[in-house]
């Protein structure tokens, strides 16, 4: 069985002698969200750029955000998050700048970067608020990493007798010990939630939730290591294991997905969220935890698909449900970003000392992911370079 090891608590103890060195800023890297209804469908616009997505298809897209008053919750989200790193590390006597940019709405990445010129910062660590491995979770952000880099290179060419803005990142973090205690924290709560609620339910079964993507990209995502789909099952067996252990019961455990978009022709991964509930009702199960591990917020995709269509469907079927809480700004997930942006900075100075590479923390059977990807890492299609230059990579251009 698993063990899941929470981070250490110490602040001593995971802060190196050089803290962040040498690296002079952090970049919280995010997906953006908008702040209102007039921002919804150009927010929109932004996401589908490229795509020849019609407005009049956007509009069916922008009621999940209208049905919340057009205002999506990622950006108080990220706000908390900043402010929970910001606080980690001041705990820990580092006075790093923590920034916040996004890929599709304000504040933009390249917003944030000059931000960090303006506060005198020449090299970056990036954080992505997604903790998987993928073309939508980690190479597309790595593109628009570049570009934004490339916008600021223009401003810098006017700056005479300063190096250039250098920005690194963090390596996906889905089995890293921070991540899976926090998780593990929210699936044990929403157990004893719904106990409480309904003391009558049968044991519930677990369902891990997660953002579909298509089968193209899952095959594509391979490259780094393990799939897409295999690094949710590796975070799911840790994480059920840990949590049945501090139950005392065993927990049967399904992955499915939530979120699909694109053409009805174009397969994505499955089941949906919604079939897999009305596939276990049809097979008995009358009580069901839904855990978002795809999410390290309550996001969108978390409060339309899961707190209100999922949930929906649960209570049509007549089954006892609760969704489990996203990793969001709990402890050990904030203490495990802090220790993951120190391992960062020590590997970097490990490298370009020569010295050896220090140990990087995880849980489960896969391996660390590497911060600087390979050629073909997380293409939209196996096999098919998209043109585009992505920023921390040993190829940008593959």
């Amino acid at each position: 069985m698993p063990t899941v090891t929470p981070p250490v608590t110490d602040p001593t103890a995971t802060t190196a002698v050089d803290g962040l060195a040498p690296y002079d800023a952090v970049l919280l890297f995010s997906f953006g969200g908008p702040n209102g209804p007039d921002d919804v469908l150009p927010f929109l616009r932004n996401v589908t750029a490229g795509k020849n997505i019609p407005d009049e298809r956007l509009a069916e897209v922008a009621e999940h955000y209208h049905h919340f008053g057009g205002r999506s919750p990622i950006n108080e989200q990220n706000l908390a998050l900043q402010a929970a790193l910001r606080a980690e590390l001041d705990r820990r006597g580092l006075a790093t700048p923590v920034l916040w940019g996004n890929r599709n709405w304000e504040p933009y990445t390249a917003e944030a970067l000059a931000e960090a010129r303006e506060l005198g910062a020449r090299r970056v660590l990036a954080l992505v608020t997604s903790a998987y491995s993928s073309y939508s979770g980690c190479r597309q952000y790595r593109e628009n990493l570049w570009a934004a880099l490339e916008d600021l290179g223009t401003q810098d060419a006017a700056t005479e007798g300063e190096p250039p803005l250098a920005v690194d990142k963090v390596r996906s973090y889905f089995n890293h010990p921070g991540f899976v205690a926090a998780n593990v924290d929210a699936v044990v709560e929403a157990y004893g939630r719904l106990q409480a609620e309904h003391p009558d339910a049968q044991w519930p079964r677990l369902v891990f939730v997660t953002h579909s993507i298509p089968d193209t990209m899952e095959e594509a995502s391979v490259v780094a290591g393990a799939s897409y789909a295999e690094q949710h099952r590796d975070v799911a067996r840790s994480v059920s294991a840990a949590a049945a252990e501090r139950l005392g019961r065993t927990l049967e455990w399904d992955l499915v997905y939530c979120s699909r978009s694109g053409p009805p022709s174009q397969p994505w991964l499955e089941p949906d969220v919604n079939d897999h509930l009305e596939a276990l009702h049809a097979a008995g199960t009358t009580s069901v935890v839904l855990a978002p591990i795809g999410f390290v917020s309550d996001h969108m995709e978390v409060a339309f698909d899961l707190d209100t269509e999922a949930l929906e469907t649960a209570q049509e079927l007549g089954m006892a449900a609760v969704r489990a809480d996203s990793v969001g700004t709990r402890e050990p997930f904030v203490r495990g970003l802090v220790d993951l942006l120190l391992e960062r900075a020590a590997v970097q100075r490990a490298l370009d000392s020569g010295a050896p590479r220090p140990a990087e923390a995880t849980v489960g059977d896969l391996p660390p992911f590497r911060s600087v990807c390979v050629p073909g890492c997380c293409r939209q299609r196996a096999g098919v370079d998209s043109g585009i230059p992505a920023a921390c990579s040993v190829d940008p251009w593959s």
